[in-house]
């Protein structure tokens, strides 16, 4: 019975969510004789962090694909006499090499592009402070303490993008699949009809002293940088790569430099810096053609200042003049430039705190306010004056006051609503909205 090859899979729309923090203990210290002694609640631990690493020894993204929801563990509490809780592990999932993180947006927040590049996708929640981590001279002996800050909920988008040397392009049925295996140790399945390969293949060239890897483009058409054909698909599995093999079809009754014209279009749409990249155009399929009419074509590409190499990839011609050609530009262009290097875009700097109308109410975002409420014990009234006045030193009055709110107007932080009176100015017959 024939068993399938795993497909690859280079996209994964996942959902993280970091471990909350352990809640800090509001104990006091208790001996024979002394019913309440001075506060000794220890601090919670930190929530669990999920880092994404990338990995070689993870060809695809099939797994995370397959399980989309990941959840790293909350941190312990604190106890009494001053005991921490345990902080969580972290949930260390690993990825291809050459993984993209993406928010809904868009926007890259990381590249992985080198084994052992790590990103933390989703950070734990920071463990509340015991009482006796918030006794001052003020407050000497604090009847509460900080709940454990919430985790990271955030979904992702993964893209895998091969790292390949070289990558093979051209139209539909043009012989890349056949190329790579002829060139490597790859071995792609082919068959004599167009969009054969639905996914692209990866493979090591050994070229004398070097070796560089290469991969084929599934079949590009017209329209592909808008998504027609397979095109836009795969196109993004070329955009790491240094040089490519363009490949033409010369057993075909197309027009050879229009057939090369819509490639090269198409890949200059995608991503402009694409049809600048060092291009070996290699015209295959000589075995089914006359000398002369591939030499006729050959000509025809040099006219246009195009020097192309006449190959059958079926057939082992050409293979060593086109090996030795990429070996060359491969040489070059890492001689120019270092190895592909991870990186990450979007740092996570404090915002400023803001204050904007919300459906008649108003909603306060910004530094660390939300962070703050998440962590009050709000039907503790001591918690609760000391978030007042971290909310005062803040500048959030003074921005509400800012913005146009009025006395007893209904505030939003974060889930928490609050009605607003500033310090010292609350009736003493109020009772405070919820929570």
């Amino acid at each position: 019975m024939h068993q399938k090859a795993p497909r690859l899979v280079d996209e994964a729309h996942v959902f993280f969510a970091s471990g909350k923090g352990g809640n800090g203990s509001p104990s006091f210290h208790q001996e024979k004789f002394k019913p309440k002694g001075g506060p000794d609640g220890g601090n919670g631990g930190n929530g669990g962090s999920i880092v994404l690493v990338a990995s070689t020894d993870v060809g695809s993204l099939a797994w995370l694909r397959n399980h989309p929801h990941q959840r790293a563990p909350n941190g312990i509490n604190g106890g009494q006499n001053n005991r921490t809780g345990a902080t969580a592990p972290d949930k260390t999932l690993s990825v291809p090499v050459g993984t993209l993180v993406k928010d809904e947006q868009g926007r890259i927040l990381a590249d992985l592009a080198r084994p052992g590049d790590q990103v933390v996708v989703a950070r734990g929640g920071r463990g509340g402070r015991g009482n006796s981590a918030l006794v001052s001279p003020r407050r000497r002996a604090p009847g509460f303490a900080e709940l454990g800050e919430p985790g990271e909920d955030v979904w992702v988008r993964l893209e895998l993008r091969l790292i390949a040397d070289v990558a093979v392009v051209g139209l539909p049925n043009a012989g890349k699949s056949t190329l790579v295996g002829a060139l490597s140790r790859a071995r792609p399945k082919v068959a004599d009809y167009p969009f054969t390969t639905l996914e692209p293949s990866l493979g090591v060239v050994d070229a004398g002293d070097m070796t560089f890897t290469i991969c084929d483009i599934p079949g590009l058409i017209a329209g592909a940088h808008e998504g027609k054909g397979l095109g836009l698909k795969f196109l993004r599995h070329a955009t790491r790569s240094a040089a490519f093999v363009h490949m033409i079809d010369l057993s075909v009754e197309t027009d050879p430099l229009q057939d090369y014209e819509v490639v090269s279009s198409e890949l200059a749409r995608f991503r402009e810096d694409l049809a600048k990249r060092p291009t070996v155009v290699a015209l295959n399929k000589v075995d089914l053609v006359s000398a002369e009419a591939a030499r006729e074509v050959r000509g025809r590409f040099a006219a246009e200042g195009v020097d192309a190499v006449l190959i059958s990839a079926a057939e082992g011609i050409g293979l060593d003049v086109l090996t030795e050609r990429l070996a060359d530009i491969v040489a070059t262009r890492r001689e120019q430039k270092d190895e592909p290097r991870g990186f990450e875009l979007f740092s996570r700097a404090p915002q400023p705190i803001k204050v904007e109308a919300e459906d008649g109410a108003w909603r306060v975002t910004g530094g660390n306010v939300e962070r703050w409420v998440a962590m009050t014990d709000l039907s503790n009234a001591e918690a609760v004056a000391y978030l007042q006045n971290r909310m005062e030193r803040a500048g959030v009055e003074r921005a509400l006051e800012t913005a146009g709110a009025r006395h007893g107007d209904e505030v939003r932080i974060g889930e928490s609503v609050f009605s607003w009176w500033p310090t010292g100015t609350m009736p003493e017959d109020f009772e405070s909205v919820d929570d």
